[in-house]
């Protein structure tokens, strides 16, 4: 499961170097506003296919998104938000790998500076049924000079407004 482009790229490139059978899940309704969702998804586009790899979208389903958040909106980033916000995308994931046969899913949401990836991990726990979840520790500087070179867009918040507010970006 990916959040952007600039995360996703390196552990793209090591599941390729490893023959992996993988598919590259686009699915963040935490993305706000539309036109920064529309931006992120654009670039994870561009950087799958100049990379010849399989990648699926899911809805932008903010309003259901602000429902698994909701009372959680003042919570500091890294918070209960923001597991709340990780089991959603996972139940999500989950789903969607076992309706496209895959056994597993693993995520690159950890690697934002913005995030901790044991906060990740621990929200991957409640994946249930035959999907199981496979942290891995991905090495984030292998993506990062073709992200510079190739120019990609690199936000400076994780992604919903809330992190905005709390991170003070705009």
């Amino acid at each position: 499961m990916s959040c952007c482009a600039p995360c996703s790229a390196g552990a793209i490139l090591q599941l390729k170097e490893q023959g992996a059978d993988f598919c590259v899940l686009f699915y963040n309704p935490n993305i706000f506003p539309e036109s920064e969702y529309q931006r992120r998804l654009t670039e994870q586009i561009r950087l799958c296919e100049s990379l010849c790899v399989r990648y699926a979208v899911g809805d932008w389903a903010h309003d259901e998104w602000l429902s698994c958040i909701r009372g959680k909106e003042a919570g500091p980033e890294r918070g209960q938000r923001c597991t709340e916000c990780f089991k959603h995308r996972f139940a999500f994931g989950a789903k969607w790998a076992k309706q496209n046969g895959y056994d597993a899913i693993a995520s690159v949401f950890g690697l934002s500076r913005h995030k901790d990836q044991s906060q990740v991990d621990d929200a991957a726990k409640n994946i249930t049924g035959s999907i199981r979840y496979i942290p891995i520790n991905w090495d984030k500087q292998i993506g990062q000079k073709m992200i510079e070179k190739a120019g990609f867009y690199r936000q400076n918040y994780c992604g919903c407004e809330f992190s905005v507010k709390t991170t003070g970006n705009t």
